[in-house]
């Protein structure tokens, strides 16, 4: 996150996006790593202002015999926060991917359903975007596969998947956890090659040198193909603004955040004038746009 303390933007990014709504009776996923316990904290940051109700969730697959200390961090967090702890056990039959990722979602709809909750919150961040959209192209994949992970879906009837944390960093969720003294757990098979997901990451950390924007840009990518996939109003709101551009042939090196603040604007019914570069502004009145050039 941009900013001396990208702690902060993390919480007031949250507030702001929309994903996580006013009101939410949220399960945590939490696995005891620094991305969950940051998600955890950031949520009970923000728990008064946004009215939610949070319960945390631990399931332990049962396939490596250290998750017994993922689960003390978990407890530990619930203990810190004054949070309720729910804690599953699985039998650890199965060891694919998709299975335990089935397995998973199948444990946290049912703490959510026995919680009223509403929605399930994962800690996906920037990089796991990046790994799920890498991994959707290697298999071969359309928009929707590029579109990589959605920020809130449904799970199931009633129950949500929200994933609040897709455009931060996880050395800013560490770093969360860093500033406010919070204890994390360490996952040993993230160093498997094994795992298909470990195999792209440990692939993208050798790129990220070379294109430091690398994650900032796929996440931003996998919004954009979502958004239009999904034919949302935020969708048709940057289609107007970029050919209103196009039209006085003034869209070319236009920063996306630019376009973003309009966008905002708009949906806000706000008006006023927005530079977008050298020369160039954009003026909204009554929900009209008017590109202006400086000479």
């Amino acid at each position: 996150m941009r900013g001396a303390k990208p702690e902060a933007a993390i919480e007031q990014s949250i507030e702001r996006d929309g994903v996580m709504q006013k009101g939410d009776r949220i399960v945590v996923a939490c696995s005891g790593g620094a991305d969950s316990v940051a998600l955890a904290a950031v949520l009970h940051g923000v728990r008064a202002p946004m009215e939610l109700e949070l319960t945390l969730a631990y399931v332990n697959h049962g396939t490596r015999e250290s998750a017994w200390q993922d689960e003390c961090v978990v407890l530990r967090i619930g203990a810190t926060f004054g949070l309720p702890v729910r804690v599953v056990h699985l039998k650890g039959e199965a060891r694919d991917e998709a299975s335990l990722r089935t397995a998973r979602y199948s444990a946290l709809a049912a703490i959510a359903r026995d919680a009223n909750a509403n929605v399930i919150a994962t800690a996906h961040h920037q990089e796991d975007q990046s790994e799920t959209v890498m991994l959707a192209l290697l298999r071969g994949t359309g928009p929707e596969g590029i579109a990589g992970m959605r920020p809130r879906r449904e799970l199931e009837p009633g129950v949500e998947l929200a994933r609040p944390l897709l455009r931060v960093a996880a050395d800013d969720l560490r770093h969360y956890c860093h500033v406010h003294a919070l204890p994390y757990a360490v996952d040993p098979t993230n160093a498997d090659l094994g795992i298909r997901r470990n195999a792209v990451r440990q692939a993208l950390d050798a790129l990220r040198p070379l294109f430091p924007g690398l994650d900032a840009a796929v996440a931003r990518t996998a919004e954009l193909v979502g958004e239009e996939v999904e034919q949302t109003d935020r969708a048709a709101l940057r289609r107007r603004v970029r050919n209103a551009l196009d039209a006085e042939e003034a869209l070319r090196d236009v920063d996306f955040e630019h376009v973003e603040a309009v966008v905002r604007a708009l949906e806000r019914g706000r008006s006023g004038r927005f530079h977008m570069k050298a020369g160039i502004e954009l003026e909204i009145a009554a929900g009209d746009i008017e590109v202006r050039k400086q000479l």
